[in-house]
């Protein structure tokens, strides 16, 4: 049984909305912190083991599918498992600093989210 086709929207397709409300998650934005800085496409199991995220199957399906059709990520299958990668380069030529802005400004957000909490880990 073959399986289906995967849908990647072509660059000039992609919208901002649609980027900002698959960014407007936690989750998928670090997933897409973690692929971005991944040199080569990582599976949906491998980069949630890596944010240490447990969540199932089917969620992080989800939120994969979410991206992918945003178009900030391009999957391809690899055998059972489907291996993603960030678009950033093409994301770039069509909305330049957008991606990188949004994820400097969530990663300043968990730094200072950081600094809130108390050594307890309660938050101040």
């Amino acid at each position: 049984m073959a399986s289906r086709p995967l849908r990647h929207p072509e660059i000039d397709q992609v919208r901002v909305a649609d980027l900002l409300h698959a960014l407007s998650d936690p989750v998928r934005l670090r997933i897409v912190r973690e692929l971005r800085d991944a040199e080569e496409g990582r599976s949906c199991v491998e980069t949630l083991g890596r944010l240490g995220e447990s969540l199932p199957k089917s969620t992080c399906s989800q939120h994969y599918q979410v991206l992918r059709e945003a178009g900030l990520i391009r999957c391809e299958r690899k055998g059972v498992e489907l291996s993603s990668r960030l678009r950033l380069d093409e994301i770039e030529q069509r909305f330049p600093g957008l991606v990188p802005s949004i994820l400097k400004a969530y990663e300043s957000e968990c730094v200072g989210e950081e600094r809130g909490k108390h050594p307890s880990g309660k938050s101040s």
